[in-house]
């Protein structure tokens, strides 16, 4: 069954009147989210210390939040979580995602550095991956500055943000890059052919819709070759082999649920060591919805202990 707390946010948006993504442009969209975050996230903990900075992307700046855990000093050299927002590649922000990042940092004990990737539709594939990867290979070689360890960053993001998470741990590994020490992939995206049972069971009634997938598809990946390229679907990566360890999380009641149980499997196939969990009585997007689903204190947690696993293997 759906979780109580799930089905009665459902019905409090339906009450409420509230739009489908897919009715709004871009920029309401946008606005609609941010507002929404202060109903149903906790409030956001202290952190050691919350920087924004501007470094050089693709196709310009790329802004990058980096937190450090309470309780943690400016020299002391942490590991890192290099981490992606979720939103269908059109909405969402490292605001949206802040007590996420701070939450994770603070139980993981690491540095994270929260990427502000350009959005659709003003910028298309492959523009949101190039910058994650930029971003990504920024804090490896500017580790020392960061005071962060190289050998010690993992990469991870939610939906959208863990597709994007999946994407950078190919490229990585398909440019000689370094090899991240895990891939923390939340409910992700990772094939937009939208052809899996659990798109057709729940692809209406429990907040993220068949008709808002394809509205996010639409503005990110509009053209068809983009949906067949691994940038765009890591599932079709021709070799998933030596990838960076994975966790894996779903939710039973989303739209995306098989694809990333798909996931999961395929890494495992491929020889990758891959844990793989799903709230069974969840919907999409659950994870940061912490005031208003008690589950979602559970997801970052168990999240947050599979990363400081693999960022200090030696606890």
């Amino acid at each position: 069954m759906l979780d109580p707390q799930a089905k009665a946010l459902i019905d409090l948006m339906i009450e409420k009147g509230i739009p489908p993504v897919h009715t709004l442009t871009a920029t309401q969209a946008r606005e609609a989210y941010v507002q929404r975050r202060f109903f149903s996230q906790p409030e956001a903990p202290e952190v050691a210390s919350s920087v924004d900075s501007d470094i050089p992307g693709p196709a310009g700046k790329i802004t990058v939040r980096g937190y450090r855990p309470k309780g943690s000093v400016a020299s002391e050299v942490l590991p890192a979580l290099v981490y992606y927002h979720g939103g269908g590649h059109v909405i969402g922000d490292i605001d949206t995602h802040d007590v996420l990042c701070r939450t994770l940092s603070n139980l993981a004990r690491c540095a994270v550095f929260s990427v502000h990737y350009r959005l659709a539709p003003e910028n298309v594939f492959p523009a949101a991956s190039d910058d994650c990867v930029a971003a990504t290979k920024w804090v490896h070689a500017n580790a020392a500055t960061l005071k962060v360890d190289p050998a010690r960053i993992a990469v991870g993001g939610d939906s959208a943000g863990g597709h994007l998470a999946a994407v950078v741990a190919l490229s990585l590994k398909a440019d000689n890059s370094f090899k991240p020490v895990l891939q923390l992939l939340i409910y992700p995206v990772t094939d937009p052919s939208s052809e899996r049972e659990s798109m057709r069971t729940n692809g209406q009634g429990y907040m993220l819709t068949r008709d808002s997938m394809n509205y996010y598809y639409g503005a990110y990946m509009p053209e068809t070759w983009m949906r067949n390229d691994w940038r765009g679907a890591p599932m079709l990566a021709k070799d998933h082999s030596g990838l960076a360890p994975a966790f894996v999380m779903t939710a039973g009641f989303d739209p995306l649920r098989d694809e990333g149980a798909d996931y999961a499997d395929k890494l495992t196939k491929a020889g990758v060591p891959t844990q793989y969990v799903c709230f069974e009585r969840q919907i999409h997007g659950f994870i940061t919805m912490g005031r208003v689903l008690r589950e979602a204190v559970t997801a970052v947690d168990l999240c947050a202990a599979a990363v400081k696993r693999a960022l200090h293997p030696t606890a």
